[in-house]
């Protein structure tokens, strides 16, 4: 049968790097019926040669929609548990053609969907407009749920070459790379349907539109500069993505992010990571336990520089001993290519310059930015800070009255958590003369590196410079006899304490499954429980959380000088 050719240009979303473009050009051109593909991740756009005897241009646009996390932009979506069409507007038949809304929501992860949830309890109108990731956002598609059973695959893998005692030595593990991530794309596709899409599945009032939203004025976006939508009260929840770093030849010798180095079935011969901030330090250790061999090249003078050294040092100290090599106080300055190897040129801490070849993949993890630049807030006039995060204050309103903002396109903590909470609490205020504000004083966080980093509240700095009078009791691991029981004591339990209140003020632990601590914290300093309580407090025995009564004690005794069963 002779050939019938015709060629197409679709806008592709999600593609941040060479390498997102050369997987869509690889998979596509194994696709029967693709005579050539040509994708650049600079422009989005795809060209895709074709024979229409073999394939039709929806099945064309439904291939490159079933690879990884990218979704075409102009022409027919692929199907979900809604209905769909072809100007990509996914809705219920009720809300279909309507271009007035109660409210616009503009985005489409936790904040976004938190705000269409409170919305249609309040029988609001709604609209969505997500572009870039899929509906889920950041999280379930390309951040907390993938990272995190990465992480856990990984140390299934590391304990089956590791033991704790002597009298247990571990045969090794076979790890099969490609089924790992296979399961881990199983999970997201399963999570984002099941806790986002199926949730609002029988929203009455709700309308969800694919398309990049800009503001015409403070009530009126236009979408993909074709459609106007308008509505009394805007929330803006666009998220945040990697901040790519200005740097020579970054750009031409391609390089990879959580987005695109999540979905890579061929495990890396090697990785390079470009910031050791908790997205970069958490990537190190889970691909170096899959058998990667990791380097991180960090600006400052150690990792996670925003916790105090004595967190930090635990934490090296564990990295380097599984092989991760980190090098601090280095500065990339240009990238090249020979041949197939990567040659980054670095400054070094003693004024020197180094050339560093990769031989894999350059990861860049050098912190996020905001999503607005594209949203015509200019047209607005909504106030931002230096590096473009959207102000808010407590109760999530910027300095238009009817626009709001929530997640991590805002000024606030950048947890999937806090912006479920600020997505709410945006949509109540919005629509309610009861306001709410949100307390981020007691606020818990972790970082998912082995041992973990957990905290809340203030550090012994925080307090240090609001002039607070504090007392930090510090507890090393080597004094709970969990940690005993267990032949693991790395990290210390560390608590701060209002010397003329007595009230816990802050904590940080590190320590293996250190996270699950910080929560019984947090709730200690929100709701004011004093030191001399949790010292006087049941605990089970050999439990990790005995380790907070312990520093609680320790601000009075000596722990070390004490029976197991003192108090």
């Amino acid at each position: 049968m002779s050939q019938n050719i015709e060629k197409i240009t679709l806008e592709i979303n999600g593609m941040t790097c060479n390498g997102c473009s050369s997987h869509i050009e690889k998979d596509m051109n194994k696709t029967n019926g693709i005579i050539n593909s040509n994708v650049n991740h600079e422009t989005g756009k795809g060209e895709f040669t074709f024979d229409t005897n073999k394939m039709g241009k929806e099945e064309l646009i439904n291939a490159v929609n079933s690879i990884g996390n990218y979704s075409v932009v102009n022409g027919i979506e692929k199907e979900d548990s809604f209905s769909t069409t072809s100007d990509t507007t996914i809705s219920k038949e009720s809300n279909k053609n309507k271009n007035q809304f109660d409210l616009i929501v503009i985005g489409g992860g936790s904040a976004a969907f938190s705000a269409a949830i409170k919305a249609e309890g309040l029988g609001l109108t709604t609209l969505m407009v997500n572009g870039g990731l899929d509906f889920g956002g950041t999280c379930v598609n390309v951040g907390c749920v993938p990272s995190k059973n990465l992480i856990r695959a990984a140390e299934t893998a590391y304990h089956a070459t590791h033991s704790n005692f002597k009298g247990i030595k571990p045969r090794g593990v076979d790890i099969d790379f490609k089924q790992i991530i296979k399961d881990k794309k199983e999970l997201v596709s399963a999570l984002q349907q099941q806790k986002y899409m199926d949730v609002v599945s029988d929203f009455e009032n709700l309308t969800m539109l694919k398309g990049w939203a800009e503001f015409v004025d403070n009530k009126t976006i236009v979408v993909d500069g074709k459609d106007k939508y308008s509505a009394t009260n805007i929330v803006i929840a666009t998220g945040a993505t990697t901040n790519i770093p200005n740097i020579e030849g970054l750009n031409k010798v391609g390089y990879l992010t959580n987005v695109s180095l999540f979905d890579l079935e061929e495990k890396p011969k090697s990785l390079t990571i470009m910031g050791a901030g908790y997205i970069g330090l958490e990537i190190a250790q889970a691909y170096s336990r899959l058998g990667v061999k990791v380097r991180i090249i960090e600006f400052t003078d150690r990792p996670l520089r925003s916790q105090t050294s004595d967190i930090t040092d635990v934490l090296v100290e564990q990295m380097k001993s599984e092989g991760i090599e980190i090098l601090p106080n280095f500065r990339a300055f240009k990238f090249e290519k020979r041949g197939k190897d990567t040659i980054i040129h670095c400054n070094c801490p003693d004024g020197s310059t180094t050339q560093i070849i990769e031989k894999g993949h350059i990861v860049v993890a050098t912190g996020t930015k905001p999503n607005t630049s594209k949203l015509g807030l200019e047209n607005i006039g909504i106030n931002l800070t230096k590096s473009g995060q959207i102000i808010v204050n407590k109760k999530m309103e910027t300095n238009v009255s009817n626009i709001y903002a929530a997640g991590d396109v805002t000024n606030t903590p950048p947890f999937v958590y806090t912006a479920a909470t600020e997505g709410n609490t945006a949509v109540n205020n919005a629509f309610s003369l009861s306001k709410k504000s949100v307390d981020y004083t007691s606020l818990p966080w972790v970082v998912f590196t082995d041992p973990q980093i957990a905290g809340a509240g203030m550090d012994e700095i925080e307090a240090e410079a609001k002039g607070i009078p504090f007392e930090v009791s510090k507890l090393d691991l080597k004094h709970v006899p969990r940690a005993l029981a267990a032949q693991d004591i790395r990290g210390f339990i560390k608590l701060i304490r209002n010397t003329e209140t007595d009230k816990l003020i802050g904590a940080r632990v590190i320590a293996p499954e250190g996270g699950e601590l910080i929560q019984q914290l947090s709730m200690a300093i929100k709701f004011g429980i004093t030191v001399k309580d949790l010292a006087e407090s049941f605990y089970p025995y050999l439990t990790l959380g005995e380790g907070i009564k312990l520093a609680a004690i320790t601000f009075g005794k000596d722990v070390s000088k004490l029976s197991c069963c003192a108090s």
